[in-house]
């Protein structure tokens, strides 16, 4: 794992893919927020997004566990 692969917020080690992850839920969130004017379906959705962002490319990021 390399210095780049990682992001330090508040003295804690963040793998981009999950920050990657975190911002594509967000842009969802918004996304469906303006569409729909409604919260269910924007925080599902987004929650959706988020995991399968985050799933997707966790194999991807090598554990040192």
């Amino acid at each position: 794992m390399t210095a780049r692969d990682e992001v330090s917020i508040a003295g804690v080690a963040w793998p981009v893919y999950k920050l990657l992850a975190l911002a594509i839920g967000f842009l969802v969130l918004v996304i469906v927020a303006v569409a729909t004017t409604s919260a269910a379906p924007s925080v599902l959705a987004a929650a959706a997004a988020g995991a399968v962002v985050w799933l997707a490319l966790s194999p991807f990021h090598p554990s040192d566990r």
